[in-house]
């Protein structure tokens, strides 16, 4: 086989590969077999038809033409490794040349990850936010835990931001009752920003037993979007009431007997957390000084591949929510055209990034081990809140394994990057990573950690 490529821009190329016929042998003879299961010739068993009858009956053409669609798509997968380009979509393919018994060639036009350099790494100057603890910090987690033990108390005054009510609700349109558009008892915190406009100014200054009407616009069901008269019937107010900080406190919310010992750990796994954003922050942000050197022209399929990948996620967000569009991104504080503008941004970069860090998997020579395969299905099935196993089976079936390894050997370049970086936080003192994983236990610090690790630190012996 002999490949021969022409650059049609510095984002797509045509491929031109020319096969000589004895290397269509195996694809040939799989076509035999397959067209004789599919026809029926007086005297022969289906499958026992010899190739020289099928010839006679049915043509040589429907030979050719089972093989070729057999053996077109390996072999340009061969092509595409002996002259090592990088395609970032399917292949625009056609068969110009059929020679029986001499050779055939096809061309192949297909979106490509550019050719770029990536500039030297090590050292990299970034800067990253202090792990100093404050009391501040301090502060905030116990705040936190108060807020998950505390009680509501019912109260004899007009609702306040803060409070609680129990409220039925029922909407009309014209003065007729829309059905769906009833809930009872339901407890809502005054204040705290309901989907549902006008709710909030309506609730302040009611009082239990009260009854009040407000003008809004519905925002789910068969009415969404329409105006509506919404009538509250508040059926209590309570107040939100936190414990003492003190040692019964501490008791009641972790394992430890005093409340010094719970600011203690507190302290403890709030450096741990603040550690784990320094080496998050660290890599982001050696990536981000390394993509600003590098300029890398986008295919555009695979831009577009992106986008509608991004788009298709925001619409089964919005049709799970139940909201209207309007009322969804009220919700989510944006706007159906912010969050499009951010899609073009966000879509370039993720592009960019992982043409950068596949590069950079490729110089470091870096793999996976099943092992650290194991890991991101248990990380991720607890993300779920499946089972590993059932995980694991989904990702098997749906051929998703190889993008689980394409994500963790993009996640240990970008740990390269990072480590090589020269790193100083906010009070000027340098930042060794090595150390900090040696302070953590040196485990693993993956995407997502810094998150999942604003848990409380203490165990925690009740729920509130």
């Amino acid at each position: 086989m002999k490949t021969a490529v022409e650059e049609l821009s510095p984002t797509r190329v045509k491929l031109t590969v020319e096969v000589p016929f004895d290397e269509l042998r195996p694809s040939m003879d799989a076509a035999y077999k397959k067209v004789a299961q599919q026809v029926r010739v007086p005297g022969f068993r289906p499958g026992k038809v010899p190739a020289r009858i099928i010839e006679q009956r049915f043509g040589r053409a429907v030979v050719l033409e089972e093989t070729l669609n057999d053996a077109v798509p390996k072999l340009y997968g061969q092509a595409v490794d002996e002259v090592d380009v990088f395609p970032v979509s399917q292949p625009d393919i056609e068969v110009t040349k059929i020679e029986d018994g001499e050779q055939i060639e096809f061309t192949a036009e297909v979106d490509i990850r550019p050719n770029f350099d990536v500039p030297d790494y090590q050292g990299i100057e970034v800067s990253v936010e202090s792990a100093e603890v404050s009391d501040a910090d301090i502060d905030t987690q116990l705040d936190a835990l108060r807020q998950r033990f505390a009680t509501l108390t019912g109260v004899e005054r007009p609702a306040a931001t803060g409070d609680f009510v129990v409220m039925d609700l029922r909407a009309e349109i014209d003065g007729k009752n829309i059905e769906e558009q009833q809930a009872s008892e339901v407890s809502y915190e005054v204040g705290a920003g309901s989907v549902l406009q006008g709710l909030d100014d309506a609730l302040e200054g009611m009082s239990a037993s009260e009854e009040k009407s407000f003008r809004t616009e519905l925002v789910g069901g068969e009415n969404a979007g329409e105006e509506a008269d919404v009538i509250i019937n508040v059926k209590s107010v309570k107040e939100k009431v936190l414990p003492e900080l003190d040692d019964e406190f501490a008791q009641l919310a972790s394992e430890f007997d005093t409340l010094e010992e719970l600011k203690d750990s507190i302290r403890e796994g709030a450096r741990r957390n603040k550690l784990i954003e320094q080496v998050v922050e660290a890599r982001e942000k050696a990536l981000d000084t390394l993509l600003d050197q590098i300029e890398i022209p986008i295919p555009d399929s695979a831009l577009k591949a992106e986008l509608d990948a991004r788009t298709h996620n925001l619409e089964h967000q919005i049709a799970e929510s139940g909201l209207s569009r309007e009322a969804f991104f009220r919700l989510n504080q944006t706007t159906e055209e912010e969050r499009l503008s951010e899609f073009e941004t966000s879509s370039a970069k993720a592009i960019k990034v992982g043409f950068v860090l596949d590069k950079i998997v490729k110089s470091e020579e870096l793999g996976v081990s099943e092992q650290e395969l194991t890991n991101f299905v248990v990380r991720r099935a607890m993300d779920m809140g499946v089972q590993p196993n059932q995980l694991a089976q989904h990702l098997a079936d749906n051929d998703q394994l190889t993008l689980a390894m394409v994500e963790i050997v993009r996640d240990k370049a970008k740990s390269v990057i990072g480590d090589a970086a020269k790193i100083v936080d906010s009070e000027g003192n340098e930042v060794d990573l090595k150390a900090i994983y040696t302070e953590i236990s040196g485990e693993e610090v993956v995407e997502g950690d810094a998150e999942e690790s604003a848990e409380e630190p203490a165990e925690q012996k009740n729920d509130a």
